[in-house]
Parts: structure tokens; C-alpha cells; sequence
């Protein structure tokens, strides 16, 4: 839909007062209303109707939530790994290889940067305290809106041209993060531990960026950054 300023937003579901719900966290919602877009959030639905909620969208926003199946890249759970969505990691995976055949522009966000890394063929560092040695804390306690450690950016990236900056501050709130990178896709951030931060397309002509941290807990913060990069994605998302 060409002009269009509809996105679609993945949740997951979870059992509230005794009833199974479709859930999201309000701030991407009203961080994308901000950015001048409409989203439409999906549950997790089956993977031939997910493909064709995307024919009335003019992007994507995967978000964060719960740890993948490790089986999808080839491993066992690590003992810290928290239990899998089945239905939303096919829902999500399907959605990003749809995206990424129709060049459709994908903001994918601290889940959403490991599904997509995930989906096109890469695997995860399954709990970071454990398997990267003198690792920052990547998951500290009610940090969703505080800016916690430091994050580089490529200068060159497309990430860097979103935010306007090449290191920013950012907040954190995950244990699992990218490991083998998948092809077609490129590093655009990392933390001063080498965690990888940022994930972009290869392809000029699909405009995918994915951040392991929150930028739509600090919107509303003094710093421009995580503004800046759903303005990025709003003025892709209105020209597709």
C-alpha cells in the first residue's frame, strides 16, 4: 500500500486474570503514534495468515518478549534459556522472510533483532552471564528506562544515519543476544563487551534495522537518538 502509514506490530499472548490475552507493551504503540505511523498489532497467528496481514501494511515492527526455541538454530536449551512461544517464533520468522522478499521496511527490536537474525539463518548466544566472559550486565533490574552502557555504532551504518550519532547510551534488558551472524546481514553495533547491538541488511534496497536495546522506553527522554530512529523508519515507512 504505497503512501500508507499502517504498521504491523507482533505481541505475544499470556495468561491474565485466568484468561489467555494478546499482549504488547503500550510504549511501541505510542512510540510509532508519535512517529506520525498507525500500527496494528498481530497475535501470534499462523504462518499463512501472518503473510497475509502483510498485504495491507506498509512495514514491520518486531518486538521484544520472550527467548526463541534454540532448536531453530540448531541447539539445546541452556539451562537459563526461559520456555518458547512455538506459535510466535513461526509467526515472527515467517513475517521476516516475507519482509525481506518484498523489501518491506523492518524495525525489529531486542527479540525481534535475534528472530531476524534467527529467521535468515544465524544463531543466538543463548545466555550471555554464561557464555561471554567479563560480559557487561546486559539484564539489570528495572532498567527498562534507564540508559545503562554504552553502544558503538558503525559510522558508516544505516543505523548511525537513524539515530544521528555513532555512540549513544542506551538502555538493556536481555540475557540472549546475536551470535553467528547470518548472511545478508551486517553488524552495526556493539557494546564495549562485543555484544552485538545492531543488525542491518546487506541489501540497499531493504531497509531492516534491528537494536538489542528499548528505544521506545526512551523516547520521551532529553537524548534524540531513539526518537530519531522511528522518525528513520516513519519516513521510510510513508515513502515505501
Amino acid at each position: 500500500m504505497p503512501g500508507a502509514a499502517i504498521v504491523l506490530v507482533t505481541s505475544t499472548t499470556e495468561i491474565i486474570r485466568g484468561v489467555s490475552r494478546v499482549r504488547v507493551n503500550e510504549a511501541y504503540t505510542d512510540a510509532l503514534t508519535a512517529a506520525g505511523l498507525i500500527p496494528v498489532v498481530l497475535p501470534p497467528v499462523p504462518p499463512d495468515v501472518a503473510l497475509r496481514a502483510l498485504d495491507g501494511v506498509s512495514g514491520l515492527v518486531l518486538t521484544g518478549g520472550e527467548d526463541m526455541d534454540p532448536s531453530y538454530y540448531g541447539q539445546a536449551p541452556h539451562p537459563a534459556a526461559g520456555a518458547p512461544h512455538d506459535a510466535r517464533d513461526r509467526c515472527e520468522m515467517a513475517l521476516c522472510e516475507a519482509a525481506r522478499r518484498r523489501r518491506l521496511p523492518t524495525l525489529a527490536i531486542c527479540r525481534g533483532a535475534q528472530i531476524v537474525n534467527v529467521a535468515l539463518g544465524g544463531s543466538l548466544v543463548q545466555d550471555i552471564p554464561d557464555e561471554v566472559p567479563d560480559s557487561l550486565v546486559h539484564a539489570p533490574d528495572n532498567a527498562r528506562r534507564t540508559r545503562t552502557h554504552t553502544v558503538h555504532v558503525s559510522p558508516e551504518s544505516r543505523l548511525a544515519g537513524a539515530l544521528g550519532e555513532s555512540t549513544l547510551t542506551t538502555n538493556s534488558s536481555h540475557h540472549q543476544s546475536v551470535d553467528r551472524v547470518a548472511p545478508g546481514l551486517c553488524v552495526s553495533a556493539r557494546s564495549d563487551d562485543g555484544i552485538v547491538e545492531g543488525l542491518e541488511s546487506a541489501d540497499p534496497d531493504w531497509w531492516m534495522v534491528a537494536v538489542q536495546w528499548h528505544p521506545e522506553e526512551l523516547t520521551e527522554t532529553s537524548e534524540a537518538w531513539d526518537r530519531n530512529l522511528f522518525a528513520a523508519f516513519a519516513e521510510r515507512v510513508k515513502g515505501s
